[in-house]
């Protein structure tokens, strides 16, 4: 009997995770094909300009295409949002209004020359950064034979350093200089997600906490789509 209603439990609580990822997917489903509509809709009403969410506000905020001088290290720009400028051979972020810009050098001593490593992704590898100011950073090098790492790069210096949401990690700062395309993240000290799921050195997640993570993953992609489509409808 007790074999039995164990093997109740668990069938009923397997069917009842499942019921809810099910219930999330077509959630998201909707929810992309409304955002999608809205976007084909208003194309034909879209300028050169882009635009964003600034701050998590229903603002928008246009791309601006006047340049700016040569920025001292982690100074705050004021002139309007980012652009990129397309030349022979040429091509620069050279402005980030309200992010952080950082100095190579320091990224360089804060990593140890970018040998403590977080992680290695399709976008390039993350580096662990403890800051002269004593805060800890995650650094993500654009590599150099990522493919869509360029378009990623300038995606989420325009649109993820204005948006900010309890299930995303913020964007704190950034870094384009001898080449090199970096990102500053928020660091993450309890690690990744998959360390938790298939990690040999953590304890199972129970079922109710990849609930809440499905359902937090889920409210952290609703914001995005909001957040980028809310000044386009």
């Amino acid at each position: 009997m007790n074999g039995v209603s164990e093997g109740l439990i668990i069938g009923t609580t397997v069917g009842v995770v499942i019921g809810v990822l099910l219930a999330v997917g077509i959630l998201l489903c909707m929810r992309y094909r409304r955002s999608q509509a809205q976007i084909r809709s208003s194309s034909s009403r879209r300028s050169s300009t882009i635009p964003i969410r600034a701050n998590g506000v229903n603002t928008c905020a246009e791309l601006s295409n006047s340049t700016t001088g040569q920025e001292s290290p982690r100074e705050f720009e004021d002139r309007g949002p980012s652009l990129w400028i397309e030349g022979p051979g040429r091509k620069s972020l050279i402005s980030a209004s309200g992010i952080p810009k950082y100095a190579y050098k320091e990224l360089q001593k804060a990593t140890s020359n970018f040998t403590k490593l977080l992680g290695q992704g399709a976008f390039g590898p993350v580096y662990k950064a403890d800051m002269s100011s004593g805060e800890i950073l995650a650094v993500k090098v654009l590599a150099n034979n990522s493919k869509q790492g360029e378009k990623e790069f300038q995606n989420e210096v325009l649109l993820l350093g204005r948006l900010h949401h309890r299930n995303l990690v913020n964007l704190v700062g950034y870094c384009a200089e001898k080449g090199q395309h970096i990102l500053l993240y928020a660091y993450m000290p309890n690690g990744s997600l998959a360390s938790h799921l298939y990690g040999e050195k953590s304890a199972p997640l129970r079922w109710d906490f990849r609930v809440n993570i499905a359902l937090d993953v889920a409210r952290g992609l609703e914001y995005l789509h909001d957040g980028v489509s809310c000044c386009n409808s």
